[in-house]
């Protein structure tokens, strides 16, 4: 998020890896071979990995290797993984023998023999380098190299949009995740403590360095694995959630324990929220975990990471300006529901990233909702309207490694609170929601998959209204006029077929209309003296003469 103060009005720039979508792009071969499924890899599906890294803080280099697991789908020669400049891979083995790799910038084609279909199998890839330094972290991803107030070494990951193969090779492609997910071995210099995903195995002393092993059980997107260094300590609770004991870790400085034991104690008060609305935490097995990090924060799965300074609001900020958003620690909230959507439901194509941001923007204002009430929670969702831009789709293009316009958030959020009012039982809306993450618990997915599943659980066609707000720019706009007691309608900037019922209050009294790119009319029992769009709804309106 990148944050611009102008004449006291926020204006948020919701991106990913340091660059903002346009509507006018040419994609590169390296496009292509990073955002598709590629011959290279489509034949072979993920299993394991592997991944051992030993970090350096005095060279900011870092070294190790990643023994991928893969199941043959198809016979082929070649497999295609990743990873980014300066980082190289030194050497590539299988069962003992060295493999041939030939480079196409940061896609790199491993030789070997055809596979017998139905097998699994294994390679391991040594790298070594010096990552990508982070330049604003998350969203110019990379290591952040840090030191804390007392002069300790404080590092950290982020990569989502830049990609996990900045820092280790990998499959880099979100359609396919590790089915038995990940171990984690980081290597740190002694008197450091390094935090990865999932549950600590064990810790390994060598002299000068400590080995932590962290192992995450469930499938994992790439993105979503990441490496904390820091003076750490750590405290936990326990959570009595809908799926059994849920263990609540957290790690933080040592020098801000005593304010994180206060802020944190937010963290059951979501978990209370987003199990109520979206379903069972998605990660029972591998526990839930908030790491301070030397940056805002980010999504890693079991692993969230917070830097939001301890206070409430966006460091401080309430990003809705309803007040509403100074109620919540914007970090824990907001990064922690994308345990439901992004690390449990993850989209196939970047393209799709609505998926991820739209639903767990749309989560802050159902956190306030289950704590604080609907009015709370629409002032909210509706405030954030400001920060919507309408510059491209939501939905990107797909095959080439690009999301759509930061809309995602804040667009997709108001989209979704119009939803809700669109079905009008919230019992429904709340099924729809933990459904999504039953039927596609631990998946990959279309938008088309999200869409059509709400269509049909809400017994709603969606269809125009989807076109309408993720693959189009125009806003809907309800244009209105009456005489005496008839109030004549219809909707502009609208694709074809478009035909959204809205709610709107005339004199004091809410009803239903029904829009079209048509005028249509409707009689009242009195003459109409004023008349009024109701705000929950994603819709412009204008009284024309």
């Amino acid at each position: 998020m990148r944050t611009f103060f102008s004449k006291n009005i926020i204006v948020i720039l919701f991106f990913i890896g340091g660059s903002i979508t346009i509507s006018a792009q040419e994609f590169t071969r390296q496009d292509t071979l990073r955002g598709s499924i590629t011959e290279q890899r489509a034949w072979w599906d993920l299993q394991h990995y592997e991944l051992k890294v030993t970090v350096n803080p005095m060279e900011k280099s870092i070294m190790g290797s990643n023994t991928i697991t893969y199941k043959v789908l198809d016979r082929n020669t070649i497999m295609q993984v990743d990873l980014q400049a300066p980082m190289k891979i030194s050497r590539v083995e299988k069962q003992g023998k060295d493999l041939n790799v030939t480079s196409e910038g940061s896609a790199h084609f491993i030789e070997m023999k055809k596979g017998k279909i139905g097998d699994e199998e294994s390679i391991i890839i040594y790298f070594e380098g010096t990552p990508k330094q982070a330049v604003r972290p998350p969203w110019d991803g990379g290591f952040t190299w840090e030191q804390d107030s007392n002069g300790k070494y404080f590092i950290a990951t982020s990569n989502q949009g830049i990609g996990s193969s900045i820092w280790w090779p990998n499959k880099d492609h979100p359609a396919d995740e590790p089915e038995r997910g990940i171990d984690l071995h980081i290597t740190a210099p002694i008197g450091l403590t390094a935090v990865g995903n999932g549950r600590l195995v064990n810790v390994k002393d060598a002299g000068a360095l400590k080995t932590w092993h962290w192992q995450v059980v469930n499938p994992i997107n790439n993105y979503g694995v990441n490496i904390n260094i820091g003076d750490y300590v750590n405290f936990s609770e326990k959570y009595e959630g809908l799926n059994g004991e849920l263990d609540l870790d957290y790690w933080v400085l040592r020098e801000n324990l005593e304010k994180a034991k206060v802020q944190f104690e937010q963290v059951p008060m979501m978990m209370q929220a987003f199990e109520y609305w979206f379903g069972p935490y998605p990660f029972y097995e591998d526990s839930f975990k908030l790491v301070e990090v030397p940056y805002l924060g980010m999504e890693h799965q079991s692993s969230v990471t917070y830097g939001n300074e301890y206070q409430n609001g966006y460091l401080g900020t309430d990003l809705s300006g309803s007040g509403w958003g100074l109620r919540f620690d914007f970090i824990i909230i907001h990064e922690a529901g994308h345990e439901w959507f992004a690390n449990n439901i993850t989209n196939k194509d970047v393209a799709d990233m609505w998926v991820h941001e739209g639903f767990t923007a749309y989560s802050e204002n159902l956190y306030l909702d289950y704590h604080f009430g609907k009015v709370a929670s629409s002032e909210y969702v509706t405030g954030t309207r400001r920060m919507i831009q309408n510059d491209v789709p939501v939905i990107g293009p797909y095959n080439v490694n690009r999301r759509g316009s930061n809309d995602m958030y804040y667009k997709g959020s108001n989209i979704l609170h119009t939803l809700r009012q669109l079905i009008e039982d919230d019992k429904k809306w709340r099924q729809i929601l933990r459904g999504l993450n039953s039927e596609f618990r631990h998946q990959t997915v279309t938008s088309v998959q999200v869409e059509q599943y709400i269509s049909e659980q809400s017994g709603i066609d969606l269809t125009e209204f989807w076109q309408q707000y993720l693959r189009t720019v125009m806003i809907p706009k309800l244009e209105y006029k009456w005489t005496d007691n008839e109030l004549s309608f219809r909707y502009s900037n609208i694709i074809e077929k478009f035909d959204m019922p809205v709610m709107i209050d005339v004199d004091g009294e809410e009803t239903w209309i029904f829009p079209k790119a048509e005028w249509k009319s409707k009689k009242f029992e009195n003459s109409i003296q004023e008349v009024e769009l109701m705000p929950d709804f994603l819709v412009d309106s204008e009284k024309v003469e």
